[in-house]
């Protein structure tokens, strides 16, 4: 994902802090992933729920999953399994960010979710 010299990859709705690359935003120690609300019919629409805990701030930040696409090269499946037995209901509780091994489209999206979770902090 590249942006130029006038974008930026996320600003603070609350301080104005901005990130100029995805990267600044997830290194940065005063981010922290806390939630996901899924979207079942387009998983990409779903939505990846930071908090900005910056002294001065501590906003709630949202960001499409479709921006962190890229980062995962894995399988993704095209069916969902929302409601059936192989279904763990990870994606129905906004702030529980397990890894999910259920052959469902939204599957993927939770190994973004770890990704994320575990990207490095400056």
């Amino acid at each position: 994902m590249a942006f130029s010299d006038t974008e930026e990859f996320k600003r603070c709705t609350c301080c104005g802090q901005v990130w100029p690359a995805r990267e600044d935003f997830l290194s940065d120690d005063n981010i922290l992933l806390n939630g996901y609300q899924a979207n079942f019919k387009d998983p990409a629409r779903g939505l990846f729920l930071f908090v900005h805990l910056k002294k001065e701030c501590g906003t709630s930040v949202a960001i499409r999953s479709e921006n962190f696409r890229d980062l995962y090269d894995g399988p993704v499946y095209l069916g969902s399994l929302r409601g059936s037995e192989e279904c763990p209901g990870y994606c129905l509780g906004q702030f529980d960010l397990n890894r999910c091994d259920a052959r469902c489209r939204n599957a993927y999206v939770r190994e973004l979710l770890h990704i994320i979770g575990r990207w490095p902090k400056k």
